[in-house]
């Protein structure tokens, strides 16, 4: 996606060889008008195939799963990394090891939000080596719940997680392959690769 590319060109900020922030309109302060793109672009990609749900985690991938969910015309449900007073039973529960903080979280998503019955995309801001994806993807299948696939903003090709969920049958969609963050520079990986 080119508008996306151009964003993280012009406003990311590449603070070592695998880390590449994108406060600046994606995981801090959101630029709306790219979000809205986005979600028109995974809406586009998964139009066909009876989507009933989207799932994410928080806080990140909220907005893109927002704007997915708006042009799919289905709810969106983002796990949970911590229990609150108003979401403690009836939960589905995963762990996930966050490569940016360097911490185990236990994820959670309620029960009557989710069933075997429905069809399910996960979207998330970044994929690196699919820790978040999978866990997401466990929560689904805890419901009995369908995955239809996995919606990346930025992928880092670098790391194993694309290849990761491929091996366990997941179709992936990454708007942006970032191939390597070598020297400070973005590089992206090639459509054709």
């Amino acid at each position: 996606m080119q508008a996306l590319e151009q964003k993280i060109l012009s406003e990311g900020i590449v603070l070592s060889d695998q880390v590449l922030k994108v406060d600046a309109f994606l995981n801090h302060q959101i630029d709306p008008v790219l979000m809205q793109q986005v979600g028109k672009e995974f809406a586009e990609r998964f139009k066909d195939q009876g989507i009933t749900k989207i799932i994410t985690i928080e806080a990140s991938g909220i907005a893109p799963a927002i704007m997915a969910g708006l042009e799919l015309g289905v709810p969106v449900i983002f796990a949970r990394k911590y229990q609150s007073l108003t979401l403690k039973d009836d939960l589905y529960r995963s762990k996930v090891f966050s490569f940016t903080k360097q911490t185990e979280s236990t994820i959670a998503i309620s029960k009557k939000h989710i069933n075997q019955n429905d069809k399910a995309l996960v979207i998330d801001d970044f994929l690196a080596n699919g820790h978040a994806a999978l866990a997401l993807i466990d929560l689904i299948q805890q419901a009995q719940a369908e995955v239809i696939g996995v919606g990346i903003v930025i992928e880092k090709s670098f790391q194993s997680g694309r290849d990761l969920l491929i091996e366990k049958g997941y179709r992936v969609e990454s708007l942006a392959r970032v191939k390597s963050l070598a020297n400070g520079q973005v590089e992206f990986v090639a459509e054709a690769e």
